[in-house]
């Protein structure tokens, strides 16, 4: 049988009933053009197109002594043998595709995207397991990290910041697994934030000035609530003048001030050495003279040390945590703490959790894929053995009629923040969403915050 009557008949039955007709010839080409462009495609010199259209002209050559493949399958093998000698195979135009938040690979022949929060079956493929490894090698050698049956499991990141896990089998019984969180090329805005719904002008103001009034502020939820862009956009309103030391699990935030300095945690080699912890670097970071020290993440013992930071004269500091609700997050934090090894009273730890942080911003993913603040709270003092909260803006479902949860509004709860003081110590004028907090929806004015 004819190669292209093979390839026909492969796609009338299914692209998953039997071998990729294809995949002979895709890994025929693809080692012979490594053999032979080996150095070249190492060479950190090299011009990227002139190298593209170097590898491209080989494939050409190489494809043009098949016999059977029609014009429109050497133009698919050329983009994908390009794809898998100088991107990451397949998953290169997932990569590229903006749209796309997450991709997951379940094994070669199951790829799933999620576009606009909501999770889709994708109709990219792997020629087989060995075609997947091989992208999967690729993306850890990059930062010189190794994949294999001795170390089945590892994280890494591509050059634009794309947070990469790939498991192994024997770990993995379904062959082998990656998921990809997308980091965006470009930065969302407060402005853009407020075009998508997330969050409203009002808020976005209030935020805005006590950043300047270097509040230290927290910001909470969910996996894929949106918390990164948060952070991302927030920092956009710290002065250009400021030494900012950022410290992350993967590179994610983009600062645009002219004073950053970027710390990134390192995980242990094949031997088990050589790890660099997010703690390690909180504790370097005071070191280092930081006006604003800002955590990607905190998810360990990480936290002490962050909240001793914050009570020590790093005010205006910002970090994210997974959490359900504004309380919960308060919850992880003393949970963290007593991670770091320490037995601390836990009023001890809540004391020091009232006096570090001064705001949480919370954020959920609504069940449309909606990203949306559905809080902003401040931490007040301690009462008894409780950290009392004080809302001052909330999500409301049902605001204006709204048919879906996603159409609700962020509205203000009318009570004054108890943290003014540092506004007029900061010399920041209060904006009109903070002085006119006491009036609740253009009512009658409010009683005054819960102390």
């Amino acid at each position: 049988m004819e190669l292209h009557d093979r390839i026909a008949q492969t796609r009338t039955s299914g692209y998953d009933d039997g071998p990729d007709p294809l995949a002979d010839l895709r890994e025929r080409v693809h080692m012979a053009l490594i053999e032979e462009l080996g150095p070249q495609l190492l060479d950190a010199a090299a011009a990227p197109q002139e190298l593209r259209e170097r590898v491209r002209a080989d494939i050409r050559v190489r494809l043009a002594s098949e016999r059977g493949l029609s014009v429109g399958e050497r133009d698919a093998l050329l983009e994908d043998l390009t794809d898998d000698v100088l991107g990451n195979g397949p998953i290169e135009r997932l990569l590229s595709d903006d749209t796309i938040t997450e991709i997951m690979i379940n094994g070669a022949r199951d790829v799933w995207i999620e576009r606009g929060g909501r999770i889709m079956r994708s109709s990219v493929r792997f020629a087989d397991d060995e075609h997947l490894r091989r992208v999967i090698n690729k993306i850890v050698n990059q930062i010189g990290r190794r994949v294999d049956e001795s170390s089945p499991m590892v994280d890494a990141r591509l050059p634009d910041g794309s947070r990469v896990n790939a498991v192994l089998p024997p770990v993995s019984l379904s062959g082998p697994l990656v998921t990809i969180r997308k980091f965006g090329s470009e930065r969302l805005t407060m402005d853009d934030m407020v075009r998508l719904g997330t969050i409203t002008p009002e808020a976005v103001e209030f935020l805005n000035a006590c950043l300047q009034a270097r509040l230290n502020i927290l910001i909470a939820g969910g996996t894929g609530s949106g918390k990164t862009t948060m952070l991302n956009a927030l920092s956009a309103s710290i002065p250009d003048s400021e030494r900012i030391v950022t410290i992350e699990d993967a590179a994610e935030l983009k600062l645009s001030q002219a004073h950053v300095l970027r710390l990134e945690s390192r995980q242990p080699n094949i031997e088990g050495e050589g790890e660099i912890r997010i703690r390690d670097l909180v504790r370097n970071s005071l070191r280092m003279r930081p006006d604003r020290i800002i955590v990607g993440e905190v998810r360990g013992a990480e936290a002490l040390d962050m909240l001793q930071a914050m009570n020590t004269g790093h005010d205006g500091s910002l970090c994210t945590v997974h959490a359900n609700s504004t309380r919960d997050s308060l919850a992880r934090i003393e949970t963290m703490v007593l991670m770091a090894g320490f037995d601390l009273p836990v009023k001890a730890i809540r004391q020091q959790v009232a006096s570090a942080l001064d705001l949480i911003v919370h954020l959920e993913r609504l069940p449309d894929g909606a990203r949306r603040v559905m809080a902003i709270t401040e931490v007040l003092r301690m009462e008894g053995d409780i950290v009392t909260l004080q809302d001052l803006f909330t999500y409301d479902v049902h605001a204006r009629g709204a048919t879906h949860a996603s159409d609700g509004s962020l509205r203000q709860s009318g009570l004054r923040p108890g943290f003014m003081h540092k506004f007029d110590l900061r010399d920041v004028a209060a904006p009109p969403s903070v002085t006119g907090l006491g009036r609740v929806n253009g009512g009658a004015p409010a009683l005054g915050g819960r102390r």
